[in-house]
């Protein structure tokens, strides 16, 4: 025989009735010998409960009980007149008392079940199938503890035995879930999953070779997949497995439903009611499963409990004092976390529970709070519980550095006495973000990384675009899902926390809206997205001054806008306390070299301990060009810059590049690195545009070009014979003994046989000088400026930060 049993969700009007009648059908149809428990149908029994509570504070449910008959009915003609009569009383009594108790409740709730139990009979005898219904308060016997009746099991045993031997072969019985009574024939009920709980125990009593659940979710997931959505579908669990889920909250199943088939090893699948063509999750004996980290569970509405004191150290009999206090209370306690001295303790007790615990253990210490030897009972409030089912605590380090990292702090971390199971505490506000985070970590499923891109230049639409590209690729490689939630220009936001497509991306303008920043934090807080990583590619002040809300937020930070590195020294050093304080991220290495590995190399040599003495180059590809075709041809100088600003290697006005201070801000990034205190108005630069061409706007500046060409065919022909033109950044000085060092940026004579002066088209070189190599230094060399070459080391840094995830 098996059993079916279907919730209430299932039982809904309209296509869960019928999808219910069809597997019944289908069964009886392939002579499979069945027995199905029901639930009272879709929202019956939060009805009945509503309907109650408004009774009692002297509202008007006439219209509400007058809705649940036209819905209970559904049109058929039925005879519900004892049911409906029998809510009616209750309904009037407690109008009239202004109360109840879980006695009134018990048999109120009672008829949802009832009431499904005889609709599906009606429904399946008009279909010509022999369908009985069978009232469970016939054989399941239980104690008198109202609301949460505990089975008195031989009693229970014997009874549904003698009860379903009667029952022809033929005959389909329809059992309403949930309901028991006492010895004296009273109502019961069997508490929160009731109904699961009636159906396995027909199962153990009638030696059923399966329980089928249908539910209107597709099994088991490793993670609630509303808060997960990249939750997957456990095919297969352990009853052992499936005992440790139910433990530890998941809504599908309850310990005490897992128990009775336990013990007869009786297969339970948990199907969906309106895919019932796929197999869903079977939980079966030990030996078929595959074990590891099996699921993650969630439990919110919760409340921490701490009591601390000093005089609670070495005392005996503290334990014993809390937990009687609040038994005696009726409080029920969940996680508990203690340290070996006892000078401590924190559990878990229910939200609404919370205050009552608060109360009832300050009473009992109280004379220990007069003596100082408790400090005081704190509660913390809206707390929940992440509970991941197979971890062992030795290796919990790496879904706990994710959640530090994205700035979720564990209030308490409890480790299961079978030492296969860890709890996390945290706040209930922290929960989506959190789940999500330890699930992209712990199981085989793409880590998310959310990227909110700040500019739509050059750079920026070409970083977009290799993501795009590149996207697919990385995934496959690294399982990585490179994911882009936002793209802003200086205005306008486009935002979707699932991730921006191309082809969202192509209609850019009319698809975003203007925005503020504080409204951008507030979307990304709303769907509680993590791994985060903000890039700057802008060239705004304004936007930098948002870097420390965006660590504070969760944000690593990856950076082509040198200006956070080069305003002043009080800022640069509050934003590194700030990403210490919150452990995240800030990656620039564009900022001098574009995609040359030079500040990565820097800081190597620097935190290894290398004696850096002196660091030489030329900064700017766009002046790189310039000179080394001007000293190499014979043309003009006013030429060769138009051809720079013709081929775009300059800025829209040329001035940005010629009159330094690119240059000036890279060499104090380098200096900053070396932990110096330079400002930039210590950088001695060279202005190479002549002071009568330094005002007035770009197009009058373009048009009086030829006005360079004197001043630099003099500097030219006055440089020494083997010479060659270079604007070089220099930072030197005793670094190893100084706070500052200098930092001079001007247009020199180079041989031409140096490394400098041997630099071709727009490439960018470095000289690094250490104490180690002596005279000979390192040098790095190569493309020093480009959108390609910039949004690519981007991209790199972008990369960079996940590894280090």
């Amino acid at each position: 025989m098996q059993i079916l049993k279907f919730g209430g969700k299932s039982l809904a009007n309209g296509e869960g009735l019928r999808t219910v009648l069809s597997i019944i059908t289908g069964k009886v149809g392939q002579r499979q010998p069945i027995a199905v428990v029901v639930s009272a149908r879709d929202k019956a029994t939060d009805q009945l409960e509503a309907m109650l509570e408004k009774a009692s504070q002297g509202g008007d449910i006439s219209a509400d009980f007058q809705a649940f008959k036209e819905y209970q009915t559904a049109g058929e003609d039925i005879d519900f007149s004892e049911e409906f009569s029998i809510l009616q009383k209750i309904f009037d009594g407690v109008f009239l008392l202004g109360n109840y108790n879980d006695k009134i409740k018990d048999n109120t709730l009672a008829q949802g079940e009832v009431l499904s139990a005889k609709f599906i009979t009606h429904l399946l005898t008009k279909q010509g199938i022999k369908a009985e219904f069978v009232d469970s308060r016939h054989f399941y016997t239980t104690d008198s503890f109202f609301g949460n009746a505990q089975l008195i099991e031989d009693t229970s045993r014997r009874n549904t035995i003698q009860y379903f031997t009667q029952i022809s072969s033929e005959v389909v019985p329809i059992v309403t879930g949930f309901i028991a009574a006492n010895v004296h024939g009273q109502t019961t009920t069997l508490g929160r999953n009731g109904s699961n709980y009636s159906a396995s125990l027909l199962a153990n009593f009638l030696d059923a070779e399966e329980l089928q659940n249908y539910t209107h979710v597709d099994g088991i997931f490793t993670a609630n997949p509303e808060l997960v959505p990249d939750a997957k579908i456990i095919q297969q669990l352990s009853f052992e497995e499936a005992n440790e889920l139910a433990n530890f909250g998941t809504s599908i199943l309850h310990a005490k439903t897992i128990i009775p088939l336990l013990e007869k090893k009786i297969p339970l699948r948990i199907l969906n009611t309106f895919k019932a063509q796929e197999q869903g999750t079977l939980i079966c004996e030990e030996g078929t499963s595959t074990g590891g980290i099996r699921a993650i569970s969630v439990l919110e509405d919760y409340a921490l409990v701490i009591l601390e004191g000093r005089g609670l150290l070495g005392k005996v009999g503290v334990d014993a004092r809390i937990f009687r206090s609040l038994a005696d209370a009726k409080i029920s306690v969940s996680i508990i976390s203690q340290g070996s001295s006892e000078r401590g303790i924190g559990f878990l007790v229910a939200n609404k529970e919370a205050q009552k615990a608060k109360q009832a253990l300050e009473k009992e210490f109280e004379t220990d709070v007069y003596n100082q030897d408790v400090s005081k009972v704190r509660v913390v409030e809206d707390v929940g519980v992440i509970s991941i089912v197979g971890q062992n605590l030795a290796d919990f380090d790496k879904p706990y550095n994710a959640l530090i990292r994205n700035q979720i702090t564990p209030l308490l971390i409890n480790n299961s006495a079978t030492g296969k199971n860890v709890s996390v505490v945290i706040y209930k506000k922290d929960l989506p973000k959190a789940v999500n985070v330890i699930h992209g970590e712990i199981f085989e499923i793409s880590k998310r990384i959310n990227l909110a891109i700040f500019g739509r230049g050059t750079v920026g639409n070409t970083l977009i675009e290799q993501i795009f590209e590149a996207r697919t690729d990385i995934l496959k490689r690294r399982n990585i899902n490179l994911q882009i939630i936002a793209i802003a220009s200086s205005k306008e936001l486009l935002f979707n926390h699932r991730g921006i497509t191309p082809k969202q991306y192509a209609f850019f303008t009319e698809q975003a809206h203007p925005y503020a920043f504080n409204q951008f934090i507030t979307l990304v807080q709303q769907h509680h997205l993590e791994n985060l990583i903000a890039i700057d590619v802008t060239a705004s002040k304004t936007f930098v001054e948002h870097y420390l809300s965006l660590v504070k937020n969760g944000f690593d930070l990856v950076s082509a806008n040198k200006i956070a590195n080069t305003i002043d020294y009080t800022f640069y050093k509050k934003l590194r306390e700030t990403l210490a304080q919150y452990k995240k991220q800030y990656l620039y290495e564009t900022n001098v070299g574009a995609g040359l590995p030079l500040i990565d190399t820097i800081k190597l040599l620097h935190h290894s301990g290398e004696n850096i003495t002196r660091i030489k180059g030329i900064f700017s590809g766009t002046l790189s060009f310039l000179f080394n075709t001007y000293s190499a041809s014979n043309a003009p100088f006013s030429q060769i810059l138009q051809r720079a600003i013709d081929s775009g290697y300059t800025e829209p006005d040329p001035r940005e590049d010629l009159c330094g201070n690119d240059v000036g801000r890279k060499l104090l990034i380098l200096a900053r690195e070396l932990d110096l205190e330079n400002e930039f108005s210590e950088v001695s630069i060279e202005n190479l545009i002549p002071e009568t061409l330094r005002s007035g706007s770009r197009e009058e500046f373009l048009s009086r070009l030829q006005e360079f060409d004197p001043i630099y065919q003099k500097i030219k022909d006055n440089a020494p014979k083997g010479t060659v033109l270079r604007y070089v950044g220099d930072l030197h000085g005793d670094l190893s003994q100084t706070q500052t060092a200098h930092l001079n940026v001007q247009l020199v004579s180079v041989p031409e046989n140096s490394a400098l002066g041997q630099v071709k088209g727009a490439d960018s070189i470095f000289e690094i000088y250490t104490e180690s190599y002596g005279e000979n230094p390192i040098v790095i060399q190569g493309a020093g400026a480009g959108a390609a070459v910039t949004a690519r080391g981007v991209f790199g840094d972008i990369l960079r930060i996940i590894g280090n995830k």
